[in-house]
């Protein structure tokens, strides 16, 4: 059988396993959507250079022209409420849950002007996607190395106040998707006190009714995004992180709850 018949065929089968396999279309959605970011950020990466001269994070605004379509080929959708509360003059800390790499997706559907997430250094190596993320000013830490950690965080205060710029941060620090959020690292919390810059909780939905590793499945689905009013942080210090911590987790998790139920399900009496 010639190469070209094989890849007739294989071409004819895809839709049909699409359509009859559930961890066929899980592994093959995730295949697809991993490879199309590595092709949307080898063509970008060059925009940026050429733009920017170099690292800069107005280059983020490339990155979520070349990345905002690609929702549409996975299937999923985005319901956003609150978008209003991003209209804060100055820099601030938008803090975010993390379910999966498809957190990315949402991020970028509502990602304000000169906000730059905070990652896990080790996706600095993750082929073009960590050259890209890191010509468009995202910034890396060393979760091993609590200094290491530390020193950038201060250098993150410093920018924030002298460029003016916003940071997105997923505080539960690791993927989640156990049905409520995980305690919060303290990190934004202490960036936040020490900038003097107010907090912006953003929730996205359970991803559970089509997106799950465990059983397998990556159906078509909508994801609820709803931003909260910013939390204050002027006149804090250190000894005010926990609390604001607190006050920040428990905004979120019962958020979380709120958007994550399925249609027509409540907790209890509408305040509408």
């Amino acid at each position: 059988m010639s190469f070209v018949m094989l890849l007739l065929i294989m071409l004819l089968l895809i839709p049909v396993l699409l359509l009859t396999s559930r961890v066929f279309t899980y592994y093959f959605k995730n295949i697809f959507y991993v490879a199309y970011m590595m092709v949307m950020a080898s063509i970008a990466l060059p925009i940026c250079i050429l733009r920017c001269r170099g690292r800069d994070i107005e280059n983020m605004r490339i990155v979520r022209a070349f990345c905002w379509h690609v929702k549409y080929f996975l299937g999923v959708r985005y319901k956003v409420s609150g978008l209003e509360h991003f209209q804060t003059e100055g820099p601030y800390v938008i803090l975010c849950n993390h379910q999966s790499t498809l957190d990315i997706l949402g991020m970028m559907e509502i990602l304000p002007d000169r906000c730059t997430p905070i990652a896990r250094k080790e996706v600095v190596y993750v082929g073009t996607v960590g050259l890209t993320s890191w010509i468009g000013g995202v910034v890396f830490i060393n979760r091993k190395k609590t200094s290491d950690a530390k020193s950038v965080m201060a250098d993150v205060a410093q920018t924030m106040q002298k460029d003016q710029i916003r940071v997105w941060v997923f505080p539960e620090g690791t993927r989640n998707q156990k049905g409520d959020l995980l305690p919060f690292k303290k990190g934004a919390f202490h960036l936040a006190v020490q900038v003097q810059v107010p907090i912006i909780p953003v929730v996205f939905s359970s991803y559970k009714n089509f997106y799950s590793p465990e059983e397998k499945q990556f159906k078509s689905g909508t994801v609820t995004i709803k931003i909260l009013p910013k939390v204050e942080t002027k006149n804090m210090t250190s000894d005010d992180v926990s609390a604001l911590s607190d006050t920040c987790y428990q905004l979120m998790n019962s958020a979380f709850a709120e958007i994550s139920q399925p249609a027509g399900q409540t907790n209890g009496p509408s305040s509408n």
